[in-house]
């Protein structure tokens, strides 16, 4: 197994500013704004995009927390049962531009759980995507609307970022049988 970094923390950095602008331009500015970040990973770069919103335009973009568990299609083949964590959104989804956000995009199936659990809170206006890292191979039709960087890989790879919330210098790692 060989390991990989493709992003440090200055890239990551970069791809967060980058994002933050994107959402700002293509929502022209952050009226009914929210991000929501899928746990665990997401929740952090959502918190982080928010800081950098602010920065820019000076308002305040909300940050909600959502747990997918219940929702994932192999909930019933998992092995373990999955520990069910809370959902804190407390804010009204409805009518609101919603910019999901997570770590890495796959096959496509956390965003699905993802979206079904929003739609069971509320009726956004429109539900965007973004996403630090899309690695492909997917298997539903899912597309990020904002990306830090697209890292093709072979479907056995696994690609993993790691966070300072979580204890880690911020980097992204791919992992490659050889």
């Amino acid at each position: 197994m060989t390991e990989k970094i493709m992003m440090d923390s200055m890239g990551i950095e970069r791809a967060l500013n980058r994002i933050a602008h994107e959402i700002i331009e293509r929502n022209k500015g952050t009226e009914n704004l929210v991000l929501v970040g899928i746990r665990t990973c997401g929740v952090h770069l959502a918190r982080r995009l928010s800081v950098k919103i602010k920065e820019v335009e000076k308002s305040d973009v909300p940050v909600g927390i959502l747990d997918i568990t219940l929702y994932r299609d192999d909930i019933l083949t998992r092995k373990e049962h999955p520990a069910v964590r809370k959902t804190d959104i407390p804010f009204d989804l409805t009518d609101k531009v919603v910019v999901l956000v997570d770590d890495v995009l796959f096959t496509g199936r956390t965003i699905r759980a993802a979206m079904d659990g929003l739609m069971d809170l509320g009726r956004p206006a429109l539900i965007k995507l973004a996403v630090l890292i899309d690695r492909g191979h997917r298997e539903l039709p899912v597309r990020a609307d904002y990306v830090g960087k697209n890292i093709p890989t072979s479907r056995p790879a696994s690609v993993k970022a790691l966070l300072s919330e979580e204890g880690f210098e911020d980097t992204v790692i791919l992992k490659e049988e050889q």
